[in-house]
């Protein structure tokens, strides 16, 4: 085979494995932007209305003292704003608990305790490792069929598309106070682009994260705030 001829096979080798990787990004990302369209909005927007039994907080970095990233902060911050103000009867905080050294949920727990939340109206999801696992354990373990979900805005498409996925009628409310830092921002934004590719494959293949036996825990503090809220 003459070296030119060689050269286009490989051309169109490339071109055909680029346009596949392409392809493989877009459709995912396609997805999740029109299965979340009209349910995603900005925390304090104009049409940030939204009203659920339940505020589900994806759990995001904690630092080695225990204490919330300032990310992390901000997405408890909107999901206190969200219950004080009548929004959502409970919180469900779900994250990272795989090693004893490390439990985003019990910081997210604590920081809220210490900012009024109430404890009686706050449950704890020890296994949200991932988004597709908190979507799926707020149904089976939690009995979650309708919340809203709180995390930085450039995350909620993905996080709302994959609950609505797994049956949860999920509306999402996102910070926004984390494009201050513009650089990590959109850092983030792109790497979203591939963390799409990982939820669609999730949700096509039915993966069954950690699950565990049935908890009351979101609806005890859903009563809890029912029966003692004032107004």
């Amino acid at each position: 085979m003459a070296r030119g001829d060689r050269r286009r096979r490989w051309r169109w080798v490339l071109g055909g494995l680029l346009a596949l990787a392409v392809t493989a990004v877009a459709l995912p990302n396609a997805w999740i932007w029109a299965s979340a369209a009209g349910h995603v909005t900005e925390h304090g927007a104009a049409d940030d209305d939204a009203t659920a039994p339940v505020a589900i907080v994806l759990g995001a970095s904690v630092y080695s003292s225990g204490e919330p990233s300032p990310w992390l902060r901000y997405r408890l911050d909107v999901a206190a704003d969200l219950y004080e103000s009548g929004r959502v009867d409970a919180i469900l905080v779900s994250g990272d608990n795989g090693q004893a050294s490390y439990n985003e949920p019990i910081a997210m727990y604590e920081y809220l305790v210490s900012v009024g939340i109430p404890s009686e109206a706050i449950a704890v999801d020890y296994a949200g490792f991932d988004t597709y696992a908190t979507c799926v354990r707020a149904r089976e373990v939690f009995g979650v069929s309708e919340a809203i979900l709180v995390s930085q805005d450039f995350h909620e498409a993905r996080a709302v598309a994959v609950c609505r996925a797994v049956g949860v009628d999920a509306a999402g409310v996102g910070d926004t106070r984390a494009r201050a830092n513009r650089s990590t921002w959109t850092y983030s934004w792109l790497r979203e682009r591939g963390a799409a590719v990982k939820a669609g494959w999730d949700v096509l293949t039915d993966r069954t994260p950690l699950l565990g036996d049935r908890e009351t825990t979101v609806d005890d503090a859903i009563a809890w705030t029912r029966g003692n809220r004032k107004g």
